[in-house]
């Protein structure tokens, strides 16, 4: 069994390799990339939640639920598209699409929610308040953050949105 060499410290490792500036590029390219994607969706489906929710007259859990459950919905889509269109099987494809993007997806969720639950009177704003768009777009922005340092980290390490990206053709 081969084992792998330990790892260098970071400041070193980046001292000594030209190559690892473009690697690092490529990177927090991808993980910028993922982000965004997981951000597309989980921000379709939290908009479409608050909608319905704000047409049938329902109260706060249940449009926190709708939108939660329609913002994985939107971002396992964004990535299960793709995929199938290579020819894989739906089964297959939704193991990708869970892969590559619940960690994302649940982070950008939290964060955001979390957010706008500190915000007075953010949940009670109707869609034509500016304050239920300006929590909602300030709390995606908070989570943009941690869910790129995470998202990085999994690309990184061959996981996370890296299990979609050779599908992306």
């Amino acid at each position: 069994m081969r084992r792998r060499p330990p790892q260098r410290a970071r400041s070193s490792w980046r001292r000594c390799s030209a190559l690892h500036g473009h690697a690092e590029q490529d990177l927090n390219r991808a993980a910028f990339s993922a982000t965004t994607h997981c951000l597309t969706g989980c921000a379709i489906g939290e908009i479409l939640g608050m909608v319905i929710s704000t047409a049938a007259g329902w109260g706060n859990l249940p449009s926190i639920v709708v939108s939660v459950v329609l913002a994985f919905f939107f971002g396992y889509l964004l990535t299960l598209w793709p995929v199938l269109r290579t020819g894989l099987s739906l089964r297959q494809a939704t193991g990708i699409a869970l892969a590559a993007d619940t960690v994302s997806i649940a982070i950008m969720e939290l964060v955001d929610n979390g957010f706008v639950l500190l915000v007075p009177g953010a949940l009670a704003a109707g869609l034509g308040d500016a304050k239920f768009w300006w929590s909602i777009i300030l709390g995606f922005a908070i989570a943009f953050g941690p869910a790129w340092a995470v998202n990085r980290w999994l690309i990184a390490r061959g996981k996370g949105h890296a299990v979609a990206h050779e599908y992306h053709h």
